[in-house]
């Protein structure tokens, strides 16, 4: 509770230090850096004229956000998450630092797999390395089929423009 956070959170019963709240912490702290370089370009290059016309058409401030910004930088946002996840799950300084490596509370895989190699347990820690590969390599084909159907989506959205259903127009066939 001394440390610059705990002295303002530890009052309130907020602990960091040695919780899985520090491991999200510290990860978030190691991991943004990547969501808001692959974002900002992508913002920056952004085109205003867009954002005026969802509002000159009537659109609320949380329709432009959600129609017309939020596809748009989607890609970037899904690849920045890709590069943090990727950058996290090898994590090892940082989170030790912060959460410890308390059994069944604070334990992450890299450190997991450095114990079991000092124990010369080679396959408990290539167990944990596979499991790591495993969950890392259905995240990263999770992220590619996000980011080919927001692609689809787009390519769709930018296309020739779609005539309204006939239902919908009352009309019967």
């Amino acid at each position: 509770g001394n440390g610059w956070i705990g002295q303002w959170l530890e009052p309130a019963g907020i602990k960091v230090a040695y919780t899985p709240i520090g491991i999200v912490v510290a990860l978030t702290f190691i991991g943004l850096p990547f969501v808001v370089r692959t974002l900002e370009p992508v913002l920056r290059d952004a085109e205003k004229e867009l954002e005026e016309a969802a509002a000159s058409l009537g659109a609320t401030r949380w329709q432009t956000v959600t129609r017309v910004i939020l596809p748009a930088v989607l890609p970037a946002l899904v690849t920045g998450f890709a590069l943090a996840f990727a950058r996290g799950v090898g994590e090892y300084g940082s989170v030790i630092f912060i959460a410890g490596n308390l059994p069944y509370v604070s334990e992450i895989a890299p450190l997991l797999i450095i114990i079991k190699l000092e124990e010369f347990q080679y396959g408990g820690a290539a167990a944990v390395a596979v499991a790591m590969l495993v969950i890392s390599f259905a995240l990263l084909l999770l992220i590619n089929a996000l980011q080919a159907w927001s692609n689809r989506h787009k390519q769709r959205s930018a296309g020739a423009p779609t005539l309204p259903h006939p239902v919908l127009q009352g009309a019967t066939s």
